[in-house]
């Protein structure tokens, strides 16, 4: 895995949408996927949202872990290998939602599509093809075609689709924030 997270504040996605956040989604933890440092989840459970922090990097945990701290929340922490061959690492698990920020793993969409419950919100952004002229990634397996990320979830309540170039110094994402039908 190439690791291209940010480490900083909450996303201006995850800020825009927080509202969704809402006690509809209380019943189940909130995944934030490949969390890096944690700042989207630590953003949720400083709201008083249950949230778990899943990264395969101890390193990555651990900073997550002083920022919980010294944001004053608690999350749960979860080191897990997202990219074992032939294994859904969210096998058995239910979540209210899931957050997936500039991680891209194909094989893991049918995993979250599984595990995220009826109702619950998906927030994914990750960098597409067009990255390549801006700088890192350039492997395609981290960076999505053109239309793939709406592709995969166009059958769900689509909030938000974004896919474009934003920001100084500029970056090619795709965005999207649904809710499973």
């Amino acid at each position: 895995m190439v690791d291209f997270r940010r480490e900083s504040g909450p996303d201006e996605l995850l800020i825009q949408y927080s509202y969704l956040f809402s006690n509809d989604l209380k019943d189940y933890p909130i995944l934030d996927l490949a969390c890096g440092d944690g700042h989207n989840g630590i953003f949720l459970a400083s709201k008083g949202l249950s949230v778990v922090l899943a990264d395969s990097s101890e390193e990555a945990l651990s900073q997550a872990r002083l920022n919980a701290r010294a944001a004053g929340v608690s999350v749960q922490f979860w080191q897990v290998d997202l990219e074992r061959e032939g294994v859904n690492p969210l096998e058995g698990r239910t979540f209210s939602a899931i957050l997936v920020f500039r991680y891209l793993h194909r094989p893991l969409i049918p995993c979250i599509t599984k595990s995220l419950k009826r109702g619950g919100i998906l927030m994914y952004e990750t960098f597409t093809t067009e990255q390549t002229r801006f700088g890192k990634p350039k492997n395609p397996d981290h960076l999505l075609k053109a239309g793939e990320l709406l592709s995969w979830f166009h059958n769900w309540e689509v909030i938000y689709a974004f896919e474009g170039i934003i920001g100084v110094p500029p970056k090619a994402i795709a965005q999207l924030v649904c809710r499973k039908t």
